[in-house]
């Protein structure tokens, strides 16, 4: 799932000039494979099949490690209070290690043996908001003593089997559904579902997976404005009032030492702009500024709220499958998953083909994409046996990165895998991430679920919002799954079959916005009557697109 921060609108690299970063590097040392290449291609420093230097590549893989770093983070402190681990960061680092190594296993994988395309593999937000509805039901609501910092022990065989019973339950439903989806990729299906799933439908879908969470960035935002404030600010200034400014560093080439331009912060705003935050955090945290009471406004903001995690966090630590415990299954739980799971792979079945643009690829053939999709399934069946409590996709803002970086080879991202395998097994690594301010995690989420959102509604882009009938489905549609879930939230005793199995299915359903959303724009998008054509306007657009990827249609009342 798209979880970018850095911006879409690239400079073009080939206005660039050789001053770029890895121009330098273009000089034919290192490179194997050479082959005719595209117009595309010609524009990179190094194409997919080329090899750059080994120091090149574990710089270039420590940058995309960078850049998925605030959606790796993201996934599991967002399900840390529905886990009842508000208030328990060293687990909360054991997870984040562990959505590591797993997304590098995964990468690795999707390298070798899926769509082999350089495109890297974290955690979806696809998964939270399901995972969230399930953990919401009476039977795995947190006890109120676990909300209680001044109650809880984390060493107690008590409070670890409250929070461990709730992960073994995400881990069975992740596993069970991720079968579905390497059923629906290795099979092929994946190319019949596409025929119907068009822009009405991706556009509520993906905007519902980010919408439903206002509360929680809400909430975290809310332990102190002002960090919260600054925290959004900095990543604003980066992304998008300084992404073109670039930077003078030196680097190494043909035996001499010289300087070259770096977009730094059209690469990095999110690590930039947390890292400056947190370092004023820790500013006003020794210098008394933060009030040192419990109960006072701001105090979470405090870095010495956990500091006591990095004492406590071993220095290697190797996730292993079942480290929780054997994995549990509900089927309303499996459900929910599956709703995630379909979203997760249409976006994906996205990023394949604008990888595969951006690094000067042919566009990928249906084997591939089944391929792909196939072992995303298997990623997120591993990512469930090693306990993450979340599944894997492709990350779209690393696609954006290849652009960037003008490096499109698959041994770069071979290295990122490497490193996240590397940062996995390191306990302190987690264990830093993990001692975050909450307020500054609250501005990150309130930029990143904006930015997920509006990636949705980009995609009314291929449809004809001049139609009254699209201007209905969507409409309708995403605000149904805003309205239906807050409703059967706080009614959950009206939905009552007489079932308990169907009762819980139906409230993880309908308690999801974007299951609500994405079925609403799916039925009404195939059955409300509409010509299919393209207009005139942007026909030239799509002919375009269509020798690099799928045609997008419109629908015209």
């Amino acid at each position: 799932m798209n979880s970018a921060i850095t911006s879409c609108e690239h400079p073009n690299p080939s206005q660039r000039g050789d001053d770029g970063m890895l121009s330098a590097h273009n000089d034919g040392q290192g490179k194997k494979n050479s082959q005719p290449r595209s117009p595309r291609s010609s524009q990179l420093a190094y194409a997919i099949l080329d090899t750059p230097p080994w120091y090149l590549c574990i710089f270039l893989g420590i940058q995309h490690f960078l850049t998925a770093l605030g959606g790796l983070v993201a996934v599991p402190l967002i399900l840390a209070k529905d886990l009842c681990l508000q208030h328990d960061p060293l687990t909360q680092s054991y997870l984040i290690s562990t959505i590591f190594f797993v997304s590098g296993m995964c990468t690795l994988l999707q390298v070798f043996f899926g769509v082999r395309l350089p495109i890297l593999q974290g955690g979806t937000f696809g998964f939270v908001a399901p995972s969230l509805a399930m953990l919401s039901l009476p039977d795995w609501r947190c006890p109120e003593w676990t909300l209680n910092a001044s109650q809880v022990n984390i060493s107690s065989p008590e409070f670890t089997e409250e929070w461990q019973k709730r992960i073994r339950e995400l881990q069975g439903v992740i596993m069970v559904a991720s079968c579905v989806q390497m059923l629906v990729g290795f099979s092929g299906l994946i190319g019949f579902l596409m025929r119907f799933i068009g822009p009405l439908t991706i556009a509520p879908t993906i905007s519902l997976v980010a919408l439903p969470l206002f509360d929680s960035a809400g909430n975290d935002a809310g332990v102190h404005w002002g960090i919260s404030a600054m925290t959004i600010f900095l990543i604003v200034l980066f992304s998008q009032y300084l992404k073109n400014i670039a930077v003078p560093v030196p680097i190494y080439g043909r035996k001499k030492c010289h300087t070259s331009k770096f977009y730094l912060f059209q690469v990095f705003p999110v690590l930039l702009g947390l890292c400056i935050a947190w370092f004023l955090c820790f500013v006003f945290t020794v210098t008394n500024i933060f009030p040192s009471a419990p109960t006072a406004y701001g105090y979470l903001a405090r870095t010495d709220t956990k500091g006591n995690v990095l004492s406590q966090a071993p220095w290697f630590r190797f996730p292993y499958p079942g480290q929780w415990g054997l994995p549990t299954v509900s089927l309303a739980g499996v459900f929910g998953i599956i709703a995630g799971v379909i979203s997760s792979m249409v976006e994906s079945v996205g990023d394949y083909y604008a990888c595969a643009r951006l690094v000067g690829a042919p566009p990928p053939p249906k084997h591939a994409i089944n391929r792909g999709i196939g072992i995303e399934g298997l990623g997120c069946l591993l990512a469930g046996a090693w306990g993450t409590g979340n599944g894997t996709t492709s990350y779209s803002e690393n696609v954006g990165a290849l652009g960037i970086t003008r490096v499109g080879s698959r041994m770069v991202i071979v290295a990122a895998g490497c490193v996240l395998l590397l940062m996995g097994v390191f306990g302190k690594i987690g264990a830093v991430f993990a001692t975050i301010p909450t307020p500054v995690i609250g501005g990150l989420y309130l930029v990143m679920f904006g930015v997920i959102s509006a990636v949705g509604i980009s995609n009314l882009q291929y449809a004809d919002m001049n139609s009254s009938r699209n201007i209905f489905v969507f409409g309708f549609s995403i605000y149904c799954g805003l309205a239906i879930p807050n409703w059967v939230n706080k009614n959950p005793d009206k939905l009552q079959t007489g079932i308990l199995q169907l009762d819980q299915v139906l409230q993880v359903l309908l308690t999801t916005g974007m299951f609500v959303g994405g079925f609403l724009g799916f039925l009404l998008d195939n059955t409300i009557p509409g010509h299919i054509r393209l207009t005139s306007t942007i026909q030239g657009a799509c002919q375009r697109e269509c020798k690099n990827g799928p045609c997008q249609w419109l629908l015209v009342a």
